[in-house]
């Protein structure tokens, strides 16, 4: 798959400010665009996050280039989006700061310190949640010469382009999403995943959402299931299912529909996880490969 580039424009809806020329350029391809002349070190008003949020509602995805920002910036600023949602395995959370969780193949003492396997699968961050994420902003720590990139697909385009008979399928539907499901899955690809406790169970019950959500700030419909999370639709056999969710996942992972975003220093990706799903190979230990991640809360799935 290719990486999609930016294009020359800057929307003209981005004025100049005393940070430097702040732009938005849009991406060439399903989504993704790049915002230009903010430096987050220094204050942010409350009309650039405004204009920060329509972007990533309208691309699905945005990207900030070198913010060499420290813990405490990074999640001061992903909540100026909303409260944030700390993630269940806790023992790779930063210290002292819970809301990061550390996506890493970065080996101490023969063990990992962060979330190994975070990106092996499709997936839409805490689709499993009865509330699941608004966002996630991963901030770039130390990336490897190779390999390493994230792949975002645009689910609004995949619930367009489906043929009006498998539309017409899906409509009222809902499915099953399961962190345990998506767990035990991984624990077969990844050696570092450990049996989860009962008390993190007890944490992450199994929840239904509609296969077909409806984006609460555009109002567009998008596809919100995924082979990471989604266990089954209800309502069907499960041979029929199956099969299903196999067709909605090869469909919503065509290339044309995909942004491969190639990581730089210190970068910042924010992604709407009501309208996209990512997925990042298992990097090999030998590549070290650290970064940092938020997530903010969102609204139920209609």
């Amino acid at each position: 798959m290719s990486r999609a580039t930016a294009s020359p424009d800057i929307s003209p809806a981005f004025s100049v400010t005393s940070q430097d020329a702040f732009g938005i350029r849009a991406f060439e391809g399903p989504l993704g665009a790049e915002i230009n002349g903010l430096d987050l070190n220094l204050p942010v008003s409350d009309t650039r996050i405004a204009e920060i949020r329509a972007a990533l509602v309208k691309h699905g995805v945005v990207v900030f280039r070198d913010q060499r920002i420290t813990p405490e910036q990074h999640v001061a600023f992903s909540r100026r989006f909303g409260p944030l949602q700390v993630h269940v395995l806790n023992r790779f959370h930063l210290q002292n700061h819970p809301e990061i969780l550390i996506v890493s193949n970065v080996l101490e003492n023969g063990k990992p310190i962060g979330l190994v396997d975070a990106g092996a699968d499709w997936h839409s961050d805490l689709s499993y949640m009865p509330t699941p994420s608004l966002g996630s902003l991963l901030h770039s720590q130390e990336l490897p010469a190779e390999q390493g990139d994230t792949l975002y697909a645009n689910m609004f385009n995949a619930y367009e382009s489906l043929p009006a008979d498998v539309k017409k399928t899906l409509e009222g539907r809902r499915a099953v999403h399961s962190y345990v499901y998506r767990y035990k899955r991984l624990q077969k690809l990844s050696p570092w995943r450990v049996d989860l406790t009962q008390q993190q169970i007890d944490e992450v019950p199994e929840v239904e959402h509609p296969v077909i959500r409806t984006h609460p700030e555009s109002g567009r419909k998008a596809l919100f299931v995924s082979e990471g999370f989604t266990s089954h639709i209800i309502g069907l056999p499960r041979d029929e299912s199956d099969a299903l969710l196999k067709f909605l996942h090869e469909h919503s992972i065509r290339p044309e529909n995909v942004y491969t975003h190639k990581w730089r220093a210190h970068d910042i990706v924010f992604w709407d996880n009501r309208s996209t799903i990512h997925y990042a190979a298992i990097t090999p230990l030998h590549l070290r490969r650290t970064l940092y991640r938020t997530t903010v809360e969102g609204d139920v799935p209609f």
